[in-house]
């Protein structure tokens, strides 16, 4: 009787064990799916991927009893992470504050694409924006990349409008006598989605011939990763481009098309996430719950369905 006591003991630890490993192995999974939703760019993905080898690599030196190896890329794995966090700090922003509101669901799904632009979109924005320049009529143009902007990082949002991109219109909202001209306006896929946004602005040290168009188109892509602005100075006319918080100035015409082109083609880095890397994952998180259910002697999906 002790025996199968202790033999029953001991098969219950067992089972605890590896039914704890098992949910650390969901867990690590779920955190990575999670990564990967928030990080739409191949060029970040690759750096997330050796960050997470190098970590496989301290564990490993640790379990084999390698201290000195163990202790190195310890410290270059807490550098590294330092280093991701200032790199990477609009995506940690934006997690942190689904994080806070409670938005759980929305971590494990991917953004939706916006409409790629077509070149007849991007010649009207550089047609108007040609002649806003040559006028000298301020201007701020947010354009969506990757997916759609949240309102909420807006501060004021603006007045619907929905209209197909035209150059006439664009001319006509930025209009010194018109209401929406001092705010921006939003071009999402094709259509003109809203005008008169006030943005937050940036807190960077800017130089003294940046106005408040410049600051806010810094501010807005500082905050939001999927987004870029194009600016025209009122006093200069002078064309610039911000992105991730940097103001590229001036620009001429050709390389304002040039540049827009780049980034927003569908077919360059900033595609998202590639589908094999999110299927092996989906793949591994079905495996593992399908042990679990073995485990725990649950009807897998497949018989389900057959009944």
């Amino acid at each position: 009787m002790r025996d199968w006591w202790k033999q029953w003991l001991i098969n219950l630890g067992w089972s605890q064990s590896l039914l704890l490993g098992t949910l650390d192995i969901v867990l690590v999974l779920a955190l990575t799916y999670m990564i990967l939703v928030i990080i739409s760019e191949r060029r970040t993905l690759w750096m997330v991927r050796g960050f997470i080898i190098l970590m496989l690599a301290s564990t490993i030196s640790g379990k084999l009893g390698l201290p000195l190896l163990s202790f190195v890329l310890e410290k270059l794995v807490i550098g590294c992470a330092v280093a991701m966090a200032v790199a990477l700090q609009s995506e940690f922003r934006r997690f942190l504050e689904q994080l806070g509101r409670g938005e759980f669901r929305q971590l494990f799904q991917p953004d939706r694409l916006a409409i790629p632009k077509s070149d007849s979109v991007i010649d009207e924005i550089v047609e108007a924006v040609k002649e806003l320049s040559k006028n000298r009529i301020g201007a701020l143009l947010i354009l969506e990349t990757t997916g759609q902007i949240d309102e909420r990082d807006f501060s004021v949002p603006g007045v619907k409008l929905n209209a197909e991109v035209s150059k006439e219109l664009i001319q006509t909202i930025f209009q010194p006598k018109t209401l929406l001209h001092d705010g921006a306006t939003l071009i999402r896929g094709s259509r003109i989605v809203s005008s008169g946004i006030i943005l937050p602005l940036s807190g960077r040290t800017a130089s003294r011939q940046l106005g408040t168009r410049h600051r806010a188109a810094m501010g807005i892509t500082e905050r939001v990763e999927n987004c870029i602005c194009v600016v025209v100075s009122e006093e200069t006319g002078s064309i610039s481009l911000a992105e991730r918080g940097t103001l590229n100035r001036p620009l001429t015409i050709k390389k304002l098309k040039e540049s827009l082109e780049d980034l927003l083609s569908p077919t360059v880095d900033r595609e998202a996430v590639a589908p094999g890397l999110l299927s092996f994952v989906h793949q591994i998180g079905r495996k593992t719950l399908a042990l679990v259910s073995r485990l725990l002697r649950l009807p897998s999906t497949a018989s389900r369905d057959k009944k």
